[in-house]
């Protein structure tokens, strides 16, 4: 009989949607759940994205440029300025979310056994991209204790070895919530430039900052062009997750020729997704402030209900909109499935995400979730209220 690869077997499954077959299931036995376990936002996305889609007059849906169509790329930069980060639509590669621009960067920038340095906890699939690629995860664990704090600059300098070849974060983070500062940035753009590495960061959450802090790009870095690559997505910026557009950027011309070498291999990004993103680069930023205002609010009110749990920890998000639970039981993967099979208050139930498949380290996050609060306030108190009266039955 054929036999699958190594690299399918060891590609984990996804700890965010491995419980979709229970929730299935809980819903035909006629129950409601909440949601909190992807970041899906239930913001409306932008009129001006929808309408520019219904309204266009394509005749032939053809390809666009591998590297994105270049209107859409120089207005991309024109929003790149407005936020301080100064590069040209030659800096700029469409692909398809930035799921396929981690890819893309990961085997543009690294050989089969070679290792990356990521934040722990981390989004879980950058394990995938890693698997698929070949590439070695070496985590720098950060700790609920100290709000996922940027591990010390020590720490990072001695997991580098002559394999390393960059460093990855996501910021704000995900799962996290964490926000690194200016004074990390520079820090990690000081280790890069060092021991001539790539620094990698996911910004995708940009937009999503609060209490007063701001977002300062790894591009704002002083001395760091030719080791600096965005991964960015209009996916949680503009709630247009299923339009499936990312993009990569960096001045280093050698990374973004060899990308574009993987995006002509896939022909091009999605057309009408193009279309949707270049017209949302003209949402007014009181779409924005709503938005933030909004998810401040939630995550005010998730902390507070969470925090009169006994025996629960939880860090306090500054970005992005999760937050990781520490849970008094054993293990949440057999926790997040309990409560989609057995348990149920007034016919409602939630679904959460176990933490352990955002560490690549053995043994941690096995009693932790992370939950996205992408609900409305209401419903996030009612499936706080849920979580609680679960905590005093289960048993492990």
């Amino acid at each position: 009989m054929p036999t699958i690869s190594k690299k399918g077997r060891d590609m984990p499954s996804s700890p965010i949607r491995k419980l979709v077959p229970y929730a299935e299931q809980a819903i035909e036995k006629g129950r409601k759940i909440y949601y909190l376990n992807i970041g899906q936002p239930d913001i409306r996305t932008p009129e001006i994205a929808l309408e520019a889609v219904k309204n266009n007059d394509i005749e032939i849906l053809s390809y666009s440029r591998s590297e994105g169509s270049e209107t859409y790329r120089k207005k991309l930069a024109q929003y790149y300025s407005k936020h301080a980060i100064h590069v040209t639509y030659k800096d700029i590669v469409v692909t398809t979310g930035a799921s396929e621009a981690l890819l893309f960067l990961f085997s543009s920038i690294m050989d089969p056994e070679d290792e990356v340095i990521i934040s722990e906890p981390f989004y879980a699939n950058y394990i995938a991209f890693s698997k698929a690629s070949g590439v070695n995860i070496i985590p720098a664990v950060c700790n609920i204790d100290d709000n996922f704090a940027l591990p010390s600059i020590e720490t990072f300098e001695k997991l580098i070895t002559p394999k390393t070849k960059a460093i990855l974060i996501c910021n704000p983070g995900n799962p996290t919530g964490c926000l690194y500062t200016e004074d990390d940035i520079k820090k990690l753009a000081a280790i890069a430039i060092k021991h001539d590495l790539f620094l990698v960061a996911d910004e995708v959450y940009r937009e999503f900052v609060y209490d007063g802090h701001k977002h300062f790009s790894i591009l704002q870095a002083e001395g760091i062009d030719q080791h600096a690559v965005v991964i960015d997505s209009v996916s949680k910026r503009y709630s247009m997750c299923g339009a499936r557009i990312g993009c990569l950027v960096s001045k280093n011309k050698t990374v973004m020729q060899t990308v574009l070498k993987f995006a002509q291999a896939r022909l091009s990004p999605p057309t009408y997704a193009q279309i949707a993103s270049e017209a949302a680069l003209d949402t007014p930023q009181s779409y924005f402030d709503d938005v933030i205002k909004e998810y401040v609010e939630r995550r005010n009110t998730l902390i507070s209900e969470l925090q009169k749990i006994d025996k629960l920890k939880v860090a306090l998000p500054q970005g992005a909109f999760y937050c990781i639970v520490e849970l008094p039981v054993k293990n949440t993967d057999d926790f997040a499935q309990w409560l989609l099979e057995h348990f149920e208050v007034d016919n409602e139930t939630i679904m959460v995400a176990p933490a352990e498949g955002f560490y690549s380290t053995p043994g941690i996050g096995v009693n932790q979730i992370r939950i996205a609060y992408v609900l409305d306030k209401e419903s996030l108190i009612k499936a706080v209220h849920i979580l609680k009266e679960a905590l005093k039955v289960y048993k492990d």
